[in-house]
């Protein structure tokens, strides 16, 4: 699972380095300031996550035996998707039912967390 969360980890930043120099040369000036804020929410939200999936990778190489890393992963996938892709979708589009779904990927994000928090914990280890 870690070479799985360590190419989504580097996938997941190149996009949204790649979505945050798109706001920035093209769109600034063609979406309304608060548009142009929920997308830099979502591109934001996606980077701070695609650094965490680079945590989980180390989690589920450090505890092999624990489900809760791969379980923390797949949850901040799945945060990424729903929280970051709706956000920016919602911007591009104007579709307002789109922002019915950014807090499902939001309680992917804090799941994916306390799964991580949990995964430490269990794992009984200072090293």
């Amino acid at each position: 699972m870690k070479r799985v969360f360590f190419t989504l980890a580097g996938f997941a930043g190149a996009l949204a380095v790649a979505l945050g120099a798109f706001a920035t040369h093209g769109l600034r000036g063609s979406l309304a300031p608060d548009s142009l804020a929920t997308f830099e929410t979502g591109v934001r939200y996606l980077m701070y996550h695609a650094l965490a999936l680079f945590g989980v990778a180390w989690a589920a190489a450090q505890w092999p035996e624990m489900k809760l890393p791969v379980i923390a992963g797949w949850s901040m996938v799945a945060g990424m998707a729903l929280f970051s892709g709706s956000l920016v979708l919602l911007a591009l589009t104007g579709m307002r039912w789109l922002g019915a779904v950014a807090p499902l990927g939001g309680a992917a994000f804090i799941l994916g967390w306390l799964c991580l928090a949990l995964a430490a914990w269990r794992s009984g280890r200072d090293d």
